[in-house]
């Protein structure tokens, strides 16, 4: 049974994002609520994951069977890019993230990405959340000095993690391998 005090239980499915520690985890750390519970940098691919708050064998095989049918994939970060409230790393291709935003979608209807609360979901990862525009496009500037050095970034996808709450900080539950065909073939 949680502790009252830790809030509900919630888990998310993500692909994660190492490469880019090096770069965005100082402004994640103080300007990412998410980075201070604990999640790595990461890319969301469902949250919040509903069918994971009671998860057994038959959610786990079923996750490492619906992902195995998705290829594993390259793409780029070389930009950062704005929502109203929010700086992000802008991942380049977008398509293959969301194949695998609506994979699980079709699968679990009952666990639609951030609740529905968008009708059009771009993938993104989230370097800094605040209200206030002098700040966002303070960090912009920074992280744009720094990025010179680090961007653009090519990263290879191969696994998607499912990750949870319940142990009062964020944590990976499992990992989930994509399927690797497209790597021996040189696709993308």
């Amino acid at each position: 049974m949680p502790d009252d005090l830790q809030g509900p239980i919630e888990a998310a499915l993500v692909v994660l994002v190492p490469e880019v520690e090096p770069l965005v985890a100082p402004f994640r750390l103080e300007h990412d609520p998410s980075a201070v519970k604990g999640v790595p940098a990461h890319i969301t691919i469902n949250y919040p994951f509903l069918p994971a708050i009671d998860s057994d064998e038959d959610l786990q095989r079923e996750l490492s069977e619906l992902f195995s049918k998705a290829q594993a994939f390259q793409f780029t970060f070389n930009h950062f890019a704005r929502f109203p409230d929010v700086l992000y790393l802008a991942p380049e291709p977008v398509a293959p993230f969301k194949r695998l935003i609506d994979l699980v979608a079709a699968r679990f209807p009952e666990s639609p990405p951030y609740e529905g609360a968008f009708e059009e979901l771009i993938p993104h990862l989230t370097v800094a959340q605040t209200q206030d525009e002098r700040i966002l496009a303070l960090l912009e500037r920074e992280l744009e000095a720094l990025a010179r050095e680090y961007l653009p970034l090519s990263i290879r996808v191969e696994q998607v993690t499912r990750m949870d709450n319940r142990a009062g900080r964020w944590h990976q539950v499992s990992s989930y391998p994509l399927s690797g065909d497209n790597k021996r073939l040189g696709n993308s």
